[in-house]
């Protein structure tokens, strides 16, 4: 449920990355404002060397190949996971599809799908986390956070409401604003929408008072892409925004979605703005306004319920472009706009206060790259931060949170093409070792199945060596 769609935006970074810069040149002689600047980054001191294991609900359950239909296969799966030096798991509890993994009060029950069932009479979530408990694992609960449908089901598809007013609505090649399920995409909607927000709240509340979790992680907490979300909901608080913000007398008489974006192109099969109007800057920043104001209500629901329940988000590694789904997870001591040496040509004034860094606990970011070390290509050997290398993105990472929050380096063990075991066994290592919080391990299907990785074999030693101190 997790990454399946995540490959489009990274396909659509790299497509970006040239035209809007995001590598930094190493510079011993700095101007007296980005020294200033510096004293503003905490100390890189910080290594707790967690190893915590993504567990996607889809896979590792409804799979083919999955284990953990059955109670007896997933006890035998974490003690292996156990030996071999993971401290740690995310739980995937609510899926793109809206589903949850556990009896809601806001949302279906899944139990069964594609012809595979749970162990019937047992609460999976609960099962897990108390089995979790009994190895001394920690245990983060994870939901998909604004996708609610996929594969014919879920609520953009069995709801009218969500389905004309909620359902994401995206701008296609020839500028015609359509519903995202109308592409052939998952079920996104549109996080503006109170209701929306609201929706997602009390599932976070839910599981907050309904488990003994160790925290919760919002995964896709964001706009689909560049191309949403162009409903006329998303144009009247647009208006707003810029009647509030700027005192823009003639907001409301903007041609929209054509003052934003006048026309696209598609790139290797992305829908990516062609030709930009008068308001595409601000579009953006209204955009990561949205999700900033977002986390802080989640947060607040995390900590009302719980006041020491730890709260999270996963998010991709590549900041230079993740702009495109409204998301600046940077902390808001760092501002994009003013940083003359890793400069981002899509920033604008104040769009540091969209940062949400402040509001998380911990963050995890996607490191899904074959390059290890910056040194590893003559390209990258003099930068001191690059965005598609494991090394550049850790260092980038920590560079533009301050080290506010324990950062956790991810791994992808299956959906990346690993050379060969030793290369996924440095990965780990390198992340561990050098990412404050420690390394995400994405996914345990992937080490145990070997039908769902590249490698096409067990990854039961490569973890081991990899986690080995």
């Amino acid at each position: 449920m997790m990454k399946k769609i995540i490959y489009p935006i990274f396909l659509l970074a790299v497509i970006l990355l040239f035209n809007l810069g995001g590598c930094k040149k190493s510079n011993p002689g700095k101007v007296v404002d980005e020294l200033e600047e510096e004293t503003k980054i905490r100390p890189d001191t910080m290594r707790r060397g967690e190893a915590i294991a993504w567990v996607d609900a889809r896979s590792n359950v409804f799979g083919t190949y999955g284990r953990f239909s059955d109670t007896t296969m997933i006890k035998k799966t974490l003690d292996t996971l156990k030996e071999v030096g993971v401290t740690g798991l995310v739980l995937d509890v609510k899926g793109s599809n809206g589903y949850t993994m556990y009896p809601s009060n806001y949302s279906t029950h899944l139990t069964s799908m594609d012809g595979k069932t749970f162990t019937v009479g047992v609460d999976y979530v609960g099962f897990m986390v108390a089995q979790a408990k009994k190895r001394n694992l920690k245990i983060y609960a994870s939901i998909v956070t604004f996708v609610e449908g996929s594969a014919s089901k879920g609520l953009v598809y069995e709801n009218a409401t969500w389905k004309d007013q909620y359902q994401s609505i995206v701008c296609d090649e020839s500028g015609k604003r359509v519903p995202i399920v109308s592409t052939g995409k998952n079920g996104f909607v549109n996080p503006a929408i109170p209701e929306v927000q609201e929706r997602a709240l009390n599932i976070i509340k839910e599981i907050v008072g309904k488990y003994e979790i160790d925290g919760l992680i919002l995964d896709y907490a964001r706009y689909t892409d560049i191309n949403a979300d162009f409903s006329d909901f998303s144009k009247n608080d647009f208006i707003k925004f810029l009647e509030t913000k700027y005192n823009d007398t003639q907001a409301k008489r903007m041609e929209f979605p054509a003052d934003i974006v006048k026309s696209w192109k598609i790139v290797s099969g992305v829908v990516t703005p062609n030709v930009t109007g008068k308001y595409y800057k601000r579009w953006l920043l209204y955009r990561a306004t949205v999700i900033h104001d977002f986390f802080v209500k989640a947060r607040g629901a995390v900590k009302s319920i719980k006041p020491n329940m730890k709260f999270g988000v996963y998010v991709g590694a590549w900041y230079t472009t993740y702009y495109s789904v409204g998301v600046n997870w940077a902390s808001q001591d760092y501002d994009p706009f003013n940083d003359y040496e890793l400069r981002f040509d899509w920033s604008y004034p104040d769009y540091n206060k969209t940062g949400y860094g402040e509001q998380l606990d911990l963050l995890m970011t996607g490191n899904y790259f074959t390059q290890l070390m910056l040194a590893d290509n003559p390209a990258t050997a003099g930068l001191a931060y690059h965005w598609w290398s494991v090394e550049g993105s850790i260092k980038g990472g920590k560079y533009i949170t301050r080290n506010k929050m324990p950062l956790y380096g991810s791994i992808d063990m299956g959906n990346v093409d690993w050379p060969n075991l030793q290369a996924i066994s440095n990965t780990i290592k390198y992340i561990r070792s050098n990412a404050s919080g420690g390394v995400m391990l994405f996914d345990v299907v992937h080490v145990y199945a070997p039908q769902y990785n590249r490698l096409k074999k067990p990854l039961w030693d490569a973890l081991k060596e990899g986690l080995k101190k």
